[in-house]
């Protein structure tokens, strides 16, 4: 039986339907703006509408409940004006205020909720949008529940993320920039349990590792206002998109006033977080680290302006608090860069017993890209000094289509009991799959922190046969293939030959 993966590809294929029905009206980036918008209005409608009926089937049920906004505050639903539920829309798709409806809806909406005052599209009635398509899109809509109580999905993110792949070849994006997948944001979480304290994401993008960490909290019986949420996010449009991830499910967040670039304005300057969940963009260079040079961030070195990883490092530390700790996720290149002054940093950091683990991530993991990756885990104080352990997951993870691979359920839970063991001082080593390594050894392998180094190569089951039947039976084989080998060059001679081409 195929193990069930976080991935649930199938929705994002339906809104691509609409995107063919735009296709030709609108430009590819002004599309994700409209998308986005009715995925949101979409979304906090369908769960509206869930609580109003479990309102209405209550035994304690009272005339006007359904209206009450407390009833759905209190379970963390967003509460829809009349004007933007999704059945008075879908009414009016086919009529040529549809645009002015959906402006109206996303109005209605920021009024009901200050903090989304400017963030939400408005931009349905603009006589650039043909109506007559815009109906169809909302027809589309109209027949994709995007809401089930049993399953917190990050649609705004995972839909964004299906929307960028699809657009990468004429807009260039990149899509690691602005969503990690599901699976991958489980582990760090699952890892790091941030049951209470202040979380941080430095390049927050749609939000989704907030959304993971109040299901984690919620699974566990905890409270969720026991966590207060600080991120910030350079790109616009994704600001207001982690901005609308939040409130739809009822969560405070600080993300500033407004996108900003982290390095150059920190929108939390002094604050120092217990976790810190990051998937800051891989690899960028010409950051303007000329124009940093003597920042109080870089403790342990000053970053190459040609890499912004190690600057990314050194920020989340910065920013931890005493006993907190990061999970983040960097391209593999920064386990082993020695260029530019990179090995040095990472040398002093692993120095200062701050690497707590290095899980290796399989290929495929991201829609749009293709980078081999890998999982941080740093700590202010680790429960096994001097150690730290390596896992390889590159074999872990399930095919969820022919390009995209994902880690199911069990594969998290195995990685986040494997750390835990660690933490506990009861893991043993497993050929190819976990080692405990001492600082002293890393230092042996020049301070490379990538986990094939350390954990080896898994151990094959002896087949029984002996070695002398097998290299008989083997060089046999071979002698077999390569006397057919001959036997196929003479007849594609002889065949080329009889149309007058030669060897």
């Amino acid at each position: 039986m195929v193990k069930q993966t976080n991935a649930n590809i199938g929705f994002e294929k339906d809104l691509w339907s609409s995107a063919d029905k735009l296709r030709g009206h609108i430009s590819a980036s002004d599309y994700r703006k409209v998308a986005v918008g009715l995925i949101f209005l979409k979304y906090v409608s369908d769960a509206f509408d869930y609580r109003y009926q479990e309102i209405l089937n209550a035994n304690d049920y009272y005339e006007g409940d359904e209206e009450d906004l407390d009833s759905y505050t209190e379970k963390n639903v967003f509460f829809v004006p009349g004007n933007a539920r999704w059945k008075f829309i879908a009414e009016k798709s086919h009529t040529l205020e549809i645009g002015v409806v959906l402006d109206d809806a996303m109005r209605a909406i920021e009024k009901q909720n200050p903090t989304l005052k400017n963030v939400l599209p408005i931009n349905y009635s603009s006589p650039d949008l043909d109506k007559r398509v815009l109906g169809e899109v909302v027809d589309i809509f109209t027949n994709i529940n995007m809401y089930d109580e049993n399953e917190e999905k990050d649609l705004l993110g995972r839909a964004y993320e299906y929307f960028i792949e699809q657009f990468a070849a004429q807009e260039g994006k990149n899509g690691g920039e602005f969503y990690t997948p599901t699976s991958i944001v489980k582990t760090i979480v699952e890892i790091l349990k941030p049951y209470k304290g202040r979380v941080y994401d430095p390049a927050c993008g749609s939000g989704g590792m907030f959304v993971q960490s109040a299901k984690f909290i919620k699974k566990h019986s905890g409270n969720i206002n026991n966590i207060s949420i600080y991120g910030e996010e350079s790109n616009a449009d994704t600001w207001k998109m982690a901005k609308m991830n939040m409130a739809i499910r009822g969560l405070e967040a600080d993300f500033g006033p407004h996108q900003a670039n982290t390095f150059f304005n920190d929108l939390h300057p002094n604050l120092k977080a217990q976790y810190i969940m990051a998937n800051p963009p891989f690899n960028i260079s010409d950051w303007g680290a000329d124009k940093l040079q003597d920042d109080v961030r870089w403790k342990f070195g000053t970053p190459p302006n040609s890499n912004a990883n190690y600057a990314w490092i050194q920020h989340m530390i910065h920013h931890l608090a005493p006993g907190g700790k990061i999970g983040m996720v960097l391209a593999n290149g920064s386990l082993s860069t020695t260029q530019s002054g990179e090995g040095e940093i990472r040398k002093k950091i692993i120095e200062a017993d701050l690497i707590e683990g290095i899980v290796a991530l399989p290929a495929n993991l991201f829609y749009s890209v293709t980078i081999p990756a890998c999982l941080w885990f740093i700590s202010r104080d680790k429960k096994q000094k001097g150690k730290t352990v390596f896992i390889d997951a590159r074999k872990m993870g399930e095919l969820v289509d022919r390009k995209h691979r994902d880690f199911s359920d069990d594969d998290i839970k195995k990685i986040a009991d494997t750390f835990e063991a660690f933490q506990n001082g009861e893991l043993e080593d497993v050929k190819g799959f976990c080692a405990v390594v001492e600082t002293a050894d890393i230092e042996k392998h020049d301070y490379i922190l990538t986990p094939g180094r350390y954990v080896g190569i898994e151990e094959q089951e002896d087949d029984g046969e002996p070695f002398e039947e097998k290299m008989e039976r083997l060089t046999s084989e071979l002698s077999e293939m390569f006397a057919r080998s001959h036997e196929l060059e003479t007849e594609i001679k002889e065949r080329l030959g009889g149309i007058g081409f030669e060897l």
